[in-house]
């Protein structure tokens, strides 16, 4: 996977232009005639609280900004990717105009995006870079979540990182995100730390993690293990609960992805160090931004900063957005002040006292 990108002073722009673009657009393209179409929205499941919390919510509200008289249609996957074929042909033929696909299955889709290639639909990757001819994709850059996630751990980890023993919970090998957060990661931690274990987690799945923590922990031994990179915050879930299993009272710190609600609160106990956040109203409002050019039969050059290379396909013109790290220290400077979550949501009563000593306070 390679990108090509025009410098993060363009990705800025691109922001605040995404966020602050005028209703007023919408009015004069009504009062030039400009009809609404269909915009198909295929996400991969509800493992993760994000997708139907916040992405869906987030794209729908943004399309209907950019093009009031636009509709969007709407399929869940639940992880199934001969569902997701079968969803986006139905969306093909009910002839949406453009589609905007989170792929379960990069490759398993490929036929489904040359379908509807022929179909003259074009097709916004978002999150996941599926193969076959995409016509733009939006995403953040996961190399860069991998290396906050490499460099978190290590310094969590203190002087246990110089020779210290680590457990990898990679993503589903069946998403090319996976194999990029890994790089990153892999960047910036070879030669520094000892990885003991390594697994693939099928599904990004918390029972999965969960097994897959176990084995570890039979392999290794619980009290050899110093830190776990887990990849997202589901999986984070089923390693701090296999290490609870195993009688682990003093957590090795643990990484995770995606600033789910849970997982802040576990940031808040103490018992997962720290999650990547990826603001997903910048993500929602780029893909609904290309959605709505591609549409309208505009170029998504327009929207994008950046060109990437699928296995595929070649110059795919992308929006790949900065991830960043959240720790206690930062919860209020980041998730709070961008409105994901009120402390209210964060500090149940169980919570109160260790969100007093985290500056969370109501």
């Amino acid at each position: 996977m390679r990108t090509r990108t025009r410098g993060w002073h363009v990705v800025a722009a691109l922001v605040a232009g995404l966020m602050t673009l005028s209703l007023a657009a919408c009015a004069e393209d009504e009062e030039a005639g400009t009809d609404g179409f269909a915009v198909g929205l295929l996400l991969p499941s509800r493992a993760l609280p994000r997708w139907e919390h916040s992405d869906k919510p987030l794209i729908e509200k943004r399309l209907k900004e950019l093009c009031s008289r636009c509709t969007m249609e709407y399929a869940n996957a639940e992880n199934d990717a001969p569902r997701q074929r079968q969803q986006m042909i139905s969306m093909i033929t009910e002839g949406v105009r453009v589609l905007i696909l989170d792929a379960v299955d990069n490759k398993a889709l490929r036929s489904s995006v040359q379908e509807a290639r022929k179909a003259g639909i074009p097709v916004v990757a978002y999150d996941r870079l599926a193969q076959g001819p995409i016509s733009g994709y939006v995403s953040f850059d996961g190399e860069q979540v991998g290396k906050i996630q490499g460099e978190a751990l290590l310094k969590a980890m203190g002087e246990k990182a110089a020779g210290g023993q680590i457990v990898m919970m990679n993503g589903d090998p069946a998403s090319p995100n996976a194999a990029w957060y890994r790089r990153g990661t892999l960047s910036v931690i070879e030669g520094k730390v000892k990885i003991g274990r390594s697994y693939d987690t099928r599904g990004w799945s918390t029972d999965n993690a969960h097994a897959n923590m176990s084995a570890a922990i039979a392999a290794l031994g619980p009290d050899r293990i110093d830190g776990v990179l887990a990849a997202n915050d589901a999986m984070a879930a089923g390693v701090i609960s296999a290490l609870k299993s195993a009688g682990v009272s003093d957590l090795p710190p643990v990484t995770g992805q995606d600033a789910d609600l849970e997982a802040v609160r576990r940031i808040v106990k103490g018992e997962q160090h720290m999650t990547v956040y990826k603001p997903f109203r910048t993500q929602a409002a780029a893909a609904a931004a290309m959605a709505v050019a591609l549409g309208r039969g505009e170029d998504a050059r327009e929207v994008a900063t950046a060109t990437i290379d699928s296995p595929t396909t070649k110059g795919i013109p992308s929006v790949l957005l900065t991830p960043s790290a959240v720790t206690v220290g930062n919860i209020k400077q980041t998730l709070v002040k961008d409105g994901v979550y009120t402390i209210e949501q964060i500090c149940t009563r169980k919570l109160r006292s260790a969100c007093s000593q985290a500056g969370l306070s109501p």
